[in-house]
């Protein structure tokens, strides 16, 4: 059962409550899916039931299509926004740390020709794999973080977010203008290019800020599937 942890492992005090998410938020993203660049935020929510622990095996939905990976810095928040301005609403700001956006991608591409929402590919039950959450401030700016994910042994996501469209400030302040955000909620920054599908055995490492890592690995037999 998923709680949200501090990098020692122990629990914190917020109530699991769901997981607000930001879409094309890096623009070379966007392009390698051959998607516009939207002109505002572009914002979905997964469900609590969504969240898992990072170092728990992940396990993909099966006959769905391809499973992608999208490496995340996240977010947890400590107080209640609701029509914050951005300097107050990155005070809110209480842990980060790295999380997965696994997406249905086959599902998302017809629901998206359909113009119909992205729920049936992105809000699965563990479909939010997340790590344990380091205080801000022995992190370095959360503007300026470093982050990266690599399979096999391979490099397959690198990311900053100085390159995110949209400050950090501003995408939580732009949340609570349309919904209220409370303490234990945990937003997703969005993802930069290198999406790709996962596969049985993988093996995954995800580095934050340059000194805090992160492993996880999919279920399943390397060799299957």
């Amino acid at each position: 059962m998923y709680q949200h942890l501090d990098l020692d492992g122990h629990p914190l005090p917020y109530a699991i409550g769901k997981v607000v998410c930001v879409g094309r938020s890096y623009k070379e993203h966007a392009a390698e899916l051959n998607n516009p660049v939207p002109e505002q935020p572009l914002l979905f929510i997964k469900p609590a039931t969504s969240l898992a622990p990072l170092d728990m095996p992940l396990i993909l939905p099966e006959g769905l299509g391809a499973v992608h990976h999208e490496l995340e810095v996240a977010l947890l928040i400590g107080r209640h926004l609701c029509h914050a301005e951005p300097g107050h609403a990155l005070d809110a700001v209480v842990g980060v740390g790295l999380a997965l956006d696994l997406t249905l991608r086959d599902v998302q591409d017809k629901l998206k020709a359909n113009g119909q929402p992205w729920e049936r590919a992105k809000a699965f039950d563990g479909a939010c794999p997340i790590s344990p959450f380091a205080l801000p401030e022995v992190l370095n700016d959360l503007q300026r973080l470093d982050f990266s994910l690599a399979i096999n042994k391979v490099e397959r996501q690198a990311g900053n977010t100085s390159m995110m469209m949209w400050s950090i400030g501003h995408l939580l302040a732009e949340m609570s203008r349309c919904f209220t955000l409370n303490p234990g909620d945990v937003v997703l920054t969005g993802t930069p290019k290198g999406v790709g599908e996962l596969h049985k055995g993988d093996e995954l490492e995800m580095v934050l800020d340059g000194q805090y890592r992160f492993t996880a690995r999919v279920a399943g037999d390397a060799h299957a599937g």
